[in-house]
């Protein structure tokens, strides 16, 4: 932060001679001129005045001894500060929010997970959710962002190579537009998605959107379902566009104005929580600790 030199040049200024300076360092006289003859040579002043009863600051050195000891405070200062900042970031949470992993769950945790660890910020960080996104983030949770909620299962996680804390269950929805004959229904049944088509995840993303495919394929044919592959604001608008349904949660309400998420009496679900990194750090790992024990108390 600063030449060290200059403390050289306060310990001798004020003891008044080299010898007692190198005692105060517990270095030689011959080390502590050295310095001295550095300092001076590097700056091209002189400093000290060297007499028979000791050496005496010159003019130029009278001032630099008054800026040093601000110089050398200020550096010291200004370390404390860093170090500080530092701790500061080391408490930080960012997490990830985009449409498909709202962040509204976490405030209403928020509190209570504040109760238990008042030191823990949390910063929000939007991205966009794409595919490339998502693989990007998921398998790299812990640089740019700590966690995300969202719906995961094991499937999932072993594709994203992530981990993740289930909070609670949430039920599958069907979204469909605001014009739709469906909208008009606070609640449906399986039978009123008959003749519809119903967009569903590909096979493989998850074991509980497979369970519900095999449900309809054998039980209920007069559904039919069309594949697609990935859940960004682009299927929320084909699902708007076309007309058809898509399965959907309570938490993508919002994504879409012109489309309702109605509920649905199947009796199916998937987790819904905090994917993280296999290895949190000690500050995420109390977060994780804190969230789960506020789900719990909060009954979610």
């Amino acid at each position: 932060m600063y030449n060290p030199q200059l403390e050289t040049f306060l310990r001798v200024a004020d003891a008044g001679s080299f010898n007692k300076a190198a005692e105060e360092a517990y270095i030689t006289p011959t080390a502590v001129i050295k310095q001295i003859n550095l300092l001076e040579n590097s700056l091209d002043v002189k400093l000290f005045e060297r007499t028979h009863r000791g050496l005496i600051l010159t003019k130029a050195g009278k001032s630099l001894y008054q800026d040093t000891k601000y110089i050398i405070q200020y550096c010291k200062d200004s370390v404390m500060r860093a170090k500080n900042a530092m701790q500061e970031d080391v408490n930080v949470v960012r997490i990830g929010n985009s449409p498909m992993t709202p962040a509204q769950l976490l405030m209403q945790l928020w509190p209570k997970i504040q109760e238990r660890c008042p030191d823990i910020k949390f910063e929000i960080v939007p991205f966009e959710n794409t595919p490339e996104n998502a693989r990007e983030i998921l398998a790299n949770l812990g640089r740019k962002i700590d966690v995300v909620g969202g719906i995961f299962d094991e499937t999932m996680l072993d594709l994203r190579s992530c981990a993740g804390l289930p909070l609670t269950q949430e039920a599958f929805c069907c979204a469909v537009s605001i014009h739709h004959p469906l909208a008009g229904k606070d609640k449906l049944k399986l039978q009123d998605l008959y003749g519809e088509d119903l967009l569903l995840m590909r096979r493989g993303w998850s074991r509980h959107v497979d369970e519900l495919r095999d449900d309809i394929l054998q039980n209920h044919n007069q559904i039919h379902i069309v594949d697609f592959e990935f859940y960004d604001t682009n299927i929320f608008n084909r699902c708007e566009h076309s007309n058809d349904v898509l399965l959907a949660i309570h938490g993508w309400a919002n994504v879409h104005p012109l489309l309702k998420v109605i509920p649905v009496e199947w009796g199916y679900s998937i987790p819904y929580g905090l994917l993280h990194s296999p290895k949190p750090t000690e500050t995420v790992k109390r977060f994780l600790s804190a969230a789960r024990m506020a789900a719990q108390e909060l009954m979610l």
